[in-house]
């Protein structure tokens, strides 16, 4: 059987344009039934499209990927689902935005190498990036105590898709105002939800450590 090419697309919310990756995958010449779209959060790959083109991925597939926090952000998971897909599977896999990371190019040991090397040090500059918002969270909050603020557990409903967005607006891939259109909110409300959710995430934490 002739080797297939798929593609692969992920937005943090329902209503985030899914366009310019779909765009760049196109060009690759993966035919539109191909392509796999969800529309949740990269904090695991529990996603149902996803699951869905590893069961049809088959040796010798590949597999393009707009970028790499697309594919996802939690480094151990990323590592995980790469080597399931390049060595259990056996499908390649093409960073569209890396070149590096584009296993069709490197079969030789070397070339092995390098792309895994890339793809560690990508994984761990986002999970970095996930740690330091958690990081300043944490110490504005241990400031407001210091400051006499009263924090209570927050009460506030939460749409389905405020973390996948919060997460963008936090790590500056999009703007305060795209993400309150995004959630279709204003601004008092949106930094209203943003401070509650904070709140809910470092006393997640508190009971953790």
């Amino acid at each position: 059987m002739d080797a297939r090419k798929f593609g692969y697309i992920r937005v943090s919310s329902k209503d985030q344009n899914e366009g310019r990756q779909l765009e760049s995958i196109r060009e690759t010449g993966v035919d539109e039934r191909d392509i796999f779209l969800d529309k949740q959060s990269g904090k695991d790959f529990q996603r149902v499209q996803y699951q869905l083109l590893k069961r049809v991925l088959r040796k010798g597939d590949i597999l393009y990927i707009h970028s790499l926090d697309r594919f996802g952000r939690n480094k151990e998971e990323i590592l995980q689902e790469w080597n399931d897909i390049t060595k259990n599977i056996e499908a390649d896999i093409v960073v569209l935005d890396m070149p590096l990371l584009d296993t069709t190019q490197y079969k030789d040991s070397l070339g092995t190498f390098i792309a895994d090397l890339v793809l560690q040090i990508l994984s761990w500059m986002a999970q970095e990036e996930r740690d330091r918002i958690r990081k300043r969270q944490r110490e504005g909050i241990d400031i407001a105590l210091q400051n006499g603020v009263k924090f209570g557990r927050p009460k506030a409903e939460f749409p389905e898709e405020f973390e996948g967005v919060y997460e963008q607006w936090k790590s500056k891939e999009i703007t305060a105002v795209q993400a309150m259109d995004i959630l279709n909110m204003k601004k008092t409300t949106f930094y209203k939800l943003v401070k509650e959710y904070e709140l809910s995430k470092v006393e997640e934490d508190n009971h953790e450590i």
